[in-house]
């Protein structure tokens, strides 16, 4: 698994260095729309509606419609102007019970792996959520945007699990869930009874895609024709690596709970400088992500470059043909 990002957790005075690995993956099959006559791929070109010419990447905007029927255009610079989460730091705003967490705000699901020299505070956040039975909700900026998400705990892993926010969940509003019901004493013991016979402890490796297996088969069998098709692959980007070893554990454990207490002054200025020194790092990260956000904008006119070579080329064949 390669890592698709680097911080630190941050809760009190602990910093603990951690990369990210997606934690799940989909098998799903995917297919690509192709000719039928000679299987050649099916490419649509970036085509204006109103003047119906082929529009190139450098002079595509994003459009958003208002619900009365007005466009507004956003340029590049209007966005780049937008203030961008660029931190390379998982911040802990609170522990919470776990059984508060609505499973339906879960997200997606990401590994924290330890830097081997933040192997024990690693570890002590990790007994300590299990210990306590509670989920850190956490602030998180992936890819230039910052998400809620809660730390917990599967097996000897802490899991980053990303949230929706709370506006994004629907409603089950239904008249029928309105309908009032009459439920016999019967009928509950009977529909009981029958959810007892059918009782068993989950293990999700017992169940399998069958359809999917059948798909598997089936190009296996044409694959013997020679057909095949080959996906891109995506590069991933190398973030800017970001540490802090905590010197004295204990020390930064206890000048935490003071000031979640409300400790002394004297021991507040002290644990500003031990903060300043742990988090030093994640301030240059701001500057990195700004170059990565303009990587996009230069990968058009490299696609216009290629296009202009290719008269280049015709006339050396000319030339060549001609000599």
């Amino acid at each position: 698994m390669r890592a698709i990002w680097k911080g630190a957790v941050s809760f009190g005075l602990v910093n603990v260095p951690v990369r990210l690995f997606a934690a799940t993956e989909e098998h799903d099959i995917r297919f690509h729309q192709v000719h039928r006559e000679d299987g050649g791929r099916i490419r649509y070109k970036r085509t204006c509606s109103v003047c119906g010419e082929e529009v190139s990447y450098d002079d595509i905007a994003k459009g958003y419609e208002s619900s009365d029927g007005q466009l507004v255009i956003l340029t590049d610079e209007d966005l780049d102007k937008l203030p961008v989460a660029t931190g390379h730091e998982i911040d802990v705003v609170e522990f919470v019970p776990s059984d508060q967490v609505d499973p339906i705000l879960f997200a997606k699901s990401y590994y924290l792996e330890p830097d081997a020299r933040a192997a024990k505070p690693y570890a002590l956040l990790r007994e300590a959520l299990v210990d306590t039975d509670r989920m850190a909700v956490v602030k998180v900026a992936l890819r230039q945007k910052e998400t809620l998400a809660v730390l917990r705990v599967r097996e000897k892993a802490i899991l980053l699990q990303t949230m929706l926010w709370p506006d994004e969940i629907r409603e089950a509003d239904f008249a029928s869930l309105e309908t009032d019901v009459e439920l016999r004493p019967q009928e509950l013991k009977m529909a009981a009874s029958l959810i007892e016979s059918m009782a068993s402890d989950f293990e999700p490796s017992q169940f399998t895609d069958d359809y999917q297996s059948a798909v598997r088969e089936l190009i296996d069998a044409k694959l013997e024709r020679g057909e095949a098709a080959e996906l891109p692959a995506d590069e991933s980007k190398a973030d800017t690596k970001k540490g802090g070893e905590v010197i004295d554990l204990l020390t930064a454990l206890q000048r935490s709970v003071d000031r979640a207490r409300g400790g002394t002054a004297s021991g507040s200025g002290n644990d500003e400088d031990d903060s300043s020194g742990e988090k030093a790092p994640a301030k240059k990260a701001p500057a990195k992500k700004a170059t990565a956000k303009k990587v996009p904008a230069k990968k058009a006119p490299a696609k216009k470059a290629a296009a202009k070579k290719a008269p280049a080329k015709k006339e050396v064949a000319r030339k060549a043909a001609a000599g």
